[in-house]
Formats: structure tokens, C-alpha cells, sequence
């Protein structure tokens, strides 16, 4: 079975690309592109920088025919990819199967943002069934650790290493994988800043997350997205909970971390991956959470739900 017959007789396809060298990664991702270019198909690639530099190298003239995009900032948060490049890109070709190269894990990525990778990848799955779409996502398995490979044979039902193609014997239900991943956070340390959240506290949490994000060295315009992030939530909690919530704020060496839990339960998988309709009233509290933070974790059973929001300094 080849990539190629896969796509023309699938509505969905999601191989995992193995590779442990520059060679092989060009070897597995230039003739996909090339193939798709002479399919009329639109094709897009979203994956580091380094490996975007190799890719427009070797493609030459015809990368002015790719829309190219570096995953270390599109995709720096794992949680915008599929709502704001994945699917954005396949809303933009309507009616015309996408040939997408994503490459959302790479070895610089860091264990409290790989969760939210993994879930992604699982939950491609779901967000793109029945679409005309091929997502081939590469893993370099030199630098990757082996449980992160692992993951990859849950996460995809097809994979390529080399020029052999063959079905995941791994792959699991999306939806299940992605709940593996639902796990409790840590404590916020001892010394965080915390606030009860209710209605009429609303205003001096806006200013109380403006003040920290400040101090702790974000520019004026991140520490406005990291306060809209956080009236999101907060508004969604006052909204949809009876007993209101709680904000912790606190910093590590890198990052300013801002935490609400709350009584509510998400219930959705897909919550925060999916653009709402525009004819469609609320729902785009998590969306656009997504869109304005560097790393959003949740973890949510009944009865109680945890958002963390993650902001580089």
C-alpha cells in the first residue's frame, strides 16, 4: 500500500513518518509535497525550523507553491494547531482534498508540553474524519524518546518508514487515547498568588493578572492576551458553575503560569480544537484560549476541571 493510492481512495488519511536523519526526512516528505503539487492538490507544511529550512532548500522554486509554516511558533501551543492551522488551511481550499506535512513533537519539546502534543495527534483523528485530507506527520526517532514513538503507533493508523508503508497495529480509538492524556496536574507551589473567582471579582483579577504578567516581564500586549485568556475562563466559570473557582498565579524560571480550577466538567474532546460557526452564540471561551497561550493543560473529570495557562517570559 502506498501513500499515494491511500489518498486517492480515503477520505482521511494520517501516516506517521519515522526517520532518523535529514536524508530520510527528505526522502519521506519532498516526494509526498511533489505529488500533491501535481494533484492540484493545496499543500501545506508546518514543522520546525530547522526542518523547514531543509524542505524549502530542497523544493526550490516550487516552495513559492507551499504554504510554509515554522510549528515552533504556529504550533507552539500544541491545542491551536488543528482549530487554527490544520483546519484553517482545509477551510480556506473548499471543495479540494489538503495534503498537509505537520510535525507537532520534535525533540525540543519539553515533558509538561508533550501531554497536550499526544492529544493533538490522537485527536486529529476525530476532528478530521471524513475530510478530504492527508496529514503526514514526521518523527525523528535519533533524538525522540521511545515511549513518544510508541505514542505515535497509537496515534496514527498508517506508517511509513522508508519507502514501507503498513497499517499501525497499534492505532487505538482517538477519543481514548486522548483521555489517557487527562491527567491530574501538580499543586501550584506555596507561594502563588491566588483569587476566589465570582462575578464581582472579575475586575480585580483582570488587573491582578495584568500586574503579575508586567512583573514578571511580558510585554504589554502578551500580558493583555494572558488577561483576556483568563477572563475567558473566569467569565465561563461565574457562567456555568454555581460555586464559583479559583486563580493561582505563579512563575518558574521560564514562564508565568496562570491556574483556575473550577466545580464544571468538560465533556468534549474536541473543546478548544474546534472553531465554533459564526451563527453558533458562545463556545469560544477555550478556542481562543488556545489561540492567545504558549501551553494550555486541562485536566477535567466531573465535578471538578483544572486549566492551566503557560506564557514564556
Amino acid at each position: 500500500m502506498s501513500i499515494s493510492v491511500a489518498t486517492s481512495t480515503e477520505s482521511f488519511v494520517h501516516p506517521a513518518l519515522f526517520y532518523a536523519n535529514r536524508e530520510e526526512y527528505l526522502a519521506g516528505t519532498v516526494p509526498f509535497m511533489q505529488a500533491g503539487l501535481a494533484a492540484d492538490e493545496p499543500v501545506m507544511v508546518a514543522v520546525p525550523g530547522d526542518n523547514l529550512d531543509h524542505i524549502r532548500t530542497a523544493l526550490g522554486s516550487d516552495a513559492d507553491r507551499v504554504q510554509l509554516h515554522d510549528m515552533s511558533v504556529a504550533g507552539r501551543n500544541p491545542g491551536r494547531i488543528i482549530p487554527g492551522v490544520l483546519l484553517a488551511f482545509a477551510a480556506a481550499h473548499p471543495g479540494k482534498r489538503v495534503r498537509i506535512i505537520g510535525e507537532p513533537i520534535w525533540a525540543g519539546r519539553t515533558a509538561t508540553e508533550y501531554p497536550a502534543c499526544a492529544q493533538h495527534e490522537a485527536l486529529i483523528n476525530a476532528a478530521f474524519a471524513g475530510r478530504r485530507a492527508t496529514i503526514l506527520c514526521p518523527y525523528d526517532t535519533s533524538r525522540l524518546s521511545q515511549s513518544w514513538l510508541d505514542d505515535a503507533y497509537r496515534t496514527h493508523p498508517i506508517l511509513q518508514t522508508g519507502s514501507a508503508v503498513r497499517k499501525s497495529p497499534h492505532y487505538a480509538d482517538p477519543v481514548a487515547v486522548a483521555a489517557g492524556f487527562n491527567l491530574p496536574l501538580p499543586d501550584p507551589p506555596a507561594n502563588a498568588t491566588t483569587m476566589s473567582i465570582d462575578l464581582r471579582a472579575l475586575p480585580a483579577l483582570r488587573r491582578m493578572v495584568t500586574a503579575e504578567a508586567i512583573t514578571a516581564g511580558l510585554t504589554p500586549d502578551r500580558a493583555s492576551d494572558l488577561t483576556l485568556a483568563v477572563n475567558e475562563l473566569a467569565a465561563n466559570t461565574v457562567r456555568h458553575t454555581a460555586a464559583g473557582g479559583t486563580l493561582a498565579v505563579w512563575t518558574d524560571r521560564t514562564r508565568l503560569i496562570c491556574q483556575l480550577t473550577d466545580t464544571g466538567h468538560i465533556t468534549n474532546p474536541l473543546a478548544g480544537r474546534i472553531p465554533v460557526p459564526p451563527q453558533q452564540p458562545g463556545s469560544r471561551g477555550l478556542v481562543l484560549v488556545n489561540q492567545l497561550c504558549d501551553l494550555v493543560r486541562v485536566h477535567t473529570r466531573p465535578g471538578a476541571t483544572t486549566i492551566r495557562l503557560h506564557m514564556h517570559r
